[in-house]
């Protein structure tokens, strides 16, 4: 065959001369009527190409070549007696119609036809190089990209190439949007897939799904989010033809219900991580199948479903694997239900909790959960509004091993009962975060007789706005070796507020937050930098209006490790980055100056002695720096990331 040519008005020209299609066809009649133009390259050499073929037009069909005028039937007989995937490649690149019929081709069908070529062949010409692949290849597709003509070129392209293992589809080309054709030619091409994600790609169905389950039986994770027409049929051929299924996400896909999970149940018994987000159809029979059946079940992710009580009892007494388990939006499950999960001691594994927006969870309940998860170490409780000081205290006493302690927006905690939950874990307790507990309120509390908590590294206050001078005094007593301090949007402290804290540090602090606290000022910083200047790394000053230069100058003099520093939105001038800039034991990575409106062009010498070091420089909104400076310092920092 002198050529392989496309007329459909792309015109692509692929001059090769004979290509042999498994002795078969080996070399067209000399008066064929073949187009092909010296002065275009060859192109044979490239994988796949799909940028033009979406496009192609049609064209009379007197023009066509003799080649392009053979059924289809013919065309396919053809391609899949081609002897490797490289030379099936190449004619894919020809023309969008040549391309649908090779991504036709599934690899049984090309196996068949190899194995009956007359023996004369020799055993290389006829294997090629289309092994099963390792499958270690990932393509992403998003938008507009996202057509079958491209995940048709995918399959081809990757077929002979190591193989896909992980493909992700998200949105639609409004146009030419994904189909089940487009997933069935991944089903064809790619029997080494192993990971399949397919997010708001609205015109896929159990078809395209069901091809997937047929020939793609090396999957390991299915990711489906917002997949109106995928049914219980589509997942069941899925539970069937993919016994190797180790991960499942379901998310708003409302045709999906109990009968498809307990297909996946009975079927996957590898299956070690379950998602399931906001399914209507998806009930107790479902999920308790799941949970009693797949018993290597480590990572549950329930939220927004209609589940009861019953299937937290399943999940007390089934889920002995369990180490990671996340409750979201259950408003079905009442008090009992939490309750019983706690008592059943099936959760002896559980490590990590998470519970958002759930009223059955009480002060009973989870006390419970305390008592029955012995090794529970990571605690999240968000806008749980039932669930009070006594509660929190009870879980604390009961939760001997626990190190994270999260609470957000749980209102009926008061300062007291934090102090007790701090004192009842300190021997493990590592971290505490508070963001959006407006139950806590600033009182004087003495904590003389309290034994402080040695083992407490971290502390995050987060919008916490009742939180004071007083409290903060008390956290630096009841936890002297603080290192990570983070108090965004308590805009409500002083400099004698922090300054108990501070100095009751004894390890000395690495890093430091203080976003939002803008009746902070110079001094504060002056003492940090004095007590901790040799230990801190990370100092967040953005929004503390009252930070001037006079920092600048008190963090040259004393910081010896700080790498990441952030004065956005501060009185910093010119004057305090060359103080800055002069420090010779600063080594900063990090400088963030966005929105410092007395920074002008004078700092450009100083920032470029400053970047000698720097990865990242954040000059947005600095008003006072124009554009020349902004393009000598992009091409002077030339290793920087600005942003500007």
């Amino acid at each position: 065959m002198p050529a392989l040519v496309n007329h459909g008005g792309d015109d692509e020209l692929y001059p090769g001369g004979s290509v042999d299609l498994g002795g078969r066809l080996r070399t067209a009649s000399s008066n064929v009527d073949v187009y092909s133009s010296p002065t275009k390259r060859a192109r044979i050499s490239v994988p796949f190409s799909f940028g033009d073929l979406e496009a192609e037009s049609e064209v009379d069909v007197d023009h066509k070549s003799s080649v392009e005028i053979l059924p289809d039937e013919c065309l396919f007989e053809i391609f899949r007696r081609l002897s490797s995937g490289k030379e099936r490649s190449s004619c894919a690149c020809v023309s969008r119609k040549w391309l649908m019929l090779v991504s036709g081709i599934c690899k049984d069908e090309i196996e068949t036809v190899v194995k009956t070529i007359s023996s004369d062949e020799s055993h290389e010409d006829v294997e090629g190089d289309d092994g099963d692949g390792d499958g270690y290849l990932t393509r992403r597709l998003e938008g507009k990209k996202a057509t079958d003509v491209r995940l048709a070129a995918i399959a081809v392209g990757t077929s002979w190439r190591g193989g896909l293992g992980k493909l992700s589809i998200r949105g639609n080309n409004s146009v030419r949007g994904v189909t089940n054709r487009g997933l069935s030619a991944v089903a064809n091409g790619c029997p080494s897939l192993r990971s399949l994600s397919l997010w708001n790609v609205s015109s896929v169905g159990d078809k395209g799904l069901c091809e997937i389950g047929k020939r793609c039986h090396m999957l390991e994770k299915l990711d489906l989010c917002h997949s109106r027409w995928i049914t219980n049929k589509g997942l069941i051929a899925i539970a069937e033809g993919c016994p190797n299924l180790t991960t499942l996400n379901i998310e708003s896909c409302s045709k999906i219900g109990n009968e498809g999970l307990q297909a996946v149940a009975k079927l996957c018994p590898n299956l070690h991580s379950i998602s399931i987000k906001d399914c209507p159809l998806v009930g107790d029979h479902g999920v308790s199948s799941l949970l009693s059946s797949a018993s290597e079940l480590s990572r549950v992710k329930l939220q927004i479903l209609n589940i009861t009580d019953f299937s937290l009892a399943v999940i007390g007494h089934y889920g002995k694997s369990i180490t990671n388990l996340v409750l979201s939006g259950l408003r079905n499950v009442n008090e009992r239900g939490f309750w019983v999960m706690g008592v059943a001691q099936g959760l002896q594994k559980l490590v990590s909790l998470t519970i958002t927006s759930c009223h059955g969870v009480t002060d009973a309940s989870i006390e419970a959960i305390g008592k029955g998860c012995p090794n529970l170490k990571h605690m999240c409780l968000r806008r749980c509004c039932f669930v009070s000081d006594s509660g929190l205290v009870a879980f604390a006493k009961s939760a001997g091993s626990l190190e994270n302690l999260h609470l957000e927006e749980c209102n009926r905690f008061t300062q007291s009962g934090i102090i007790g939950a701090i004192s009842s874990i300190k021997a493990k307790l590592k971290s505490l975060t508070l963001v959006k507990c407006m139950g806590i309120k600033d009182i004087e509390v003495e904590v003389s007789m309290l034994s402080p908590c040695e083992s407490l590294r971290s502390v995050t206050i987060k919008n916490c706005h009742g939180i004071g001078s007083a409290s903060l005094a008390m956290i630096g007593k009841l936890c002297p070796q603080l290192q990570y301090v983070d108090l965004t949007g308590l805009y409500g402290i002083t400099d004698a507020g922090l300054l108990p804290l501070l100095e009751n540090c004894e390890a000395g602090l690495v890093k430091v937050n203080l976003t939002g606290c803008w009746n902070l000022t110079d001094n504060i910083v002056s003492a940090m930098t004095r007590l901790h200047g040799g230990t801190l790394e990370v100092l967040n000053l953005d929004g503390c209006w009252n930070i001037t230069d006079a920092s600048l100058v008190a963090i040259a003099d004393n910081c010896l490790l700080l790498n990441d520093l952030d004065v956005s939105r501060c009185a910093i001038t010119d004057a305090g980055l060359s103080v800055l800039s002069d420090a010779i034991q600063l080594s900063l990575q990090v400088l963030s100056m966005s929105g410092c409106s007395e920074i002008s062009n004078n700092c450009m010498p100083f920032l470029k002695k400053l970047g000698q070091n720097l990865l990242g420089l954040n000059l947005q909104n600095c008003i006072g720096i124009g554009s020349n400076t902004i393009e000598l310092l992009v091409e002077s920092l030339w290793r920087c990331d600005i942003l500007a």
